[in-house]
């Protein structure tokens, strides 16, 4: 069995199998990457309000945890992300 096979054989919609792909190849050996959202809607050709959606799919079915990361100077940065 591949390691996508529970993602294909989901209930997911097809944004949050994508999103879910592109997350996972771009992981440290810890299953952690940060790409913006911005980014991440350009590489996939999708909209911003697409990817977000998508990551709310991936965080409801327990397949990624988001975690906020802030500058020093209190402005948001990208979100870091864990592949469950």
């Amino acid at each position: 069995m591949g390691y996508f096979d529970s993602i294909y054989s989901s209930d997911l919609p097809h944004r949050a199998r994508a999103v879910y792909m592109y997350l996972k190849d771009r992981t440290n050996k810890n299953g952690i990457c940060w790409p913006s959202i911005k980014t991440i809607a350009r590489e996939l050709k999708l909209s911003r309000a697409t990817v977000c959606r998508a990551l709310d799919d991936l965080c409801k079915a327990g397949l990624l945890a988001k975690e906020n990361r802030w500058r020093e100077n209190g402005g948001k940065t990208s979100n870091l992300y864990k592949i469950q």
